[in-house]
């Protein structure tokens, strides 16, 4: 072969591999999920201490990855799924009341008083907040489904932050009103003292579970991950106790909304290092959100000793993928040799999806 004629070949071998780069054909990497981890939650803010931890922190076992969010950056999350659903910020202690308007800017301080908007330590009731007894969070929620019909969507007015008792002054209170825009949602709102109000237009996002928004900011922000992305999420949370709404710290709720379920299993069954992938017949998964809560821990005070871990339980957790994790909480405060607000957790791959 002359000079000419092997320039040319290796001309049209690297035509002929930029054809195939750009027509898609090279391969796609798959990463394997995580075979485990010990991870130490970031739930401080700068050097906050205490058990209201600043921070919300969502986990992802398959990619060891933690996400901490400021639990004060959000008010509303719109629901991408079918339905037309909206939440309230449950880590922040927000609560809602409705008023039987629908003309945002006729609205006034004066058509509520403002401690029906008190809810925890004893006060209110679950229809100030997304009820947590429920399976699903979007099953009962504070501010009704939206309606296609304009006309009945009213005016809602929302405490973004509470939870103990306690409700913000009046110029601190936002008023809102929630209409359907196509698939997606426009959000009216202003804060009571206000006489004019803005809009936001939010669109659904089928990778996520929530579009968030912040009343303060007027804006989109970013909190859960994709809805793939994460498995449990950590923080501080409106729950319940007995009869009333109550506001716990240390809470863990599973992404039931993304596919994930869990299990509790008890150590006198098998512990958690001998727990394998043949110990999961026979077990049924539930995907109750708060199927892990706040079983996994106790607080101070409580049966009469000073708080920590349980040592007689885990828990096996499966995404959305299909792989099957088994999970411990190691230490969440001094009495078990942790720090309040950085619980350590850890979790082993026990089946591939």
């Amino acid at each position: 072969m002359n000079k000419f004629n092997s320039l040319l070949s290796i001309a049209l071998i690297a035509v002929s591999f930029a054809a195939c780069k750009k027509s898609g054909d090279e391969p796609v990497i798959v990463v394997p999920p995580s075979d485990g981890s010990t991870l130490t939650l970031n739930g401080l803010i700068a050097a906050e201490a205490g058990s209201a931890a600043g921070n919300s922190v969502y986990v992802d076992f398959s990619a060891d990855k933690q996400t901490a969010v400021d639990r004060d950056s959000w008010d509303l999350g719109f629901y991408s799924g079918t339905d037309f659903k909206v939440i309230l910020n449950a880590s922040n202690g927000a609560s809602a009341i409705v008023i039987n308007k629908s003309d945002l800017n006729a609205v006034t301080a004066a058509d509520f008083d403002p401690n029906s908007l008190k809810v925890g330590q004893g006060a209110g009731n679950f229809s100030l907040i997304d009820d947590p007894r429920e399976t699903n969070i979007i099953n009962k929620t504070a501010i009704a489904s939206i309606s296609a019909t304009d006309a009945e969507n009213k005016v809602y007015i929302i405490n973004r932050k509470g939870g103990a008792n306690t409700v913000l002054t009046n110029d601190e209170l936002y008023k809102v009103r929630i209409l359907r825009k196509g698939a997606g949602y426009t959000l009216q709102y202003a804060k009571v003292t206000e006489t004019s109000f803005k809009t936001l237009d939010i669109t659904k996002n089928a990778d996520a579970n929530f579009q968030f928004t912040s009343l303060v900011k007027g804006s989109l922000v970013s909190v859960e991950p994709a809805k793939a992305n994460w498995d449990i999420v950590w923080g501080y949370s409106m729950y319940y106790t007995a009869t009333f709404p109550y506001a716990f710290s240390d809470l863990v709720f599973i992404n039931s909304l993304g596919g994930v379920s869990a299990v509790s299993v008890s150590t006198s069954v098998k512990t958690y290092a001998a727990f394998s992938e043949s110990d999961l017949a026979g077990l049924t998964f539930s995907v109750s959100r708060d199927v892990i809560g706040s079983t996994w821990r106790t607080s101070p005070g409580q049966n009469g000793t000073g708080g920590g871990v349980k040592t007689d339980v885990f828990y096996v957790v499966k995404d959305g993928s299909g792989n099957v994790y088994k999970l411990k909480f190691n230490s969440f405060i001094s009495n078990d040799g942790g720090t309040r607000g950085k619980p350590v957790i850890e979790y082993k791959l026990i089946k591939k999806g």
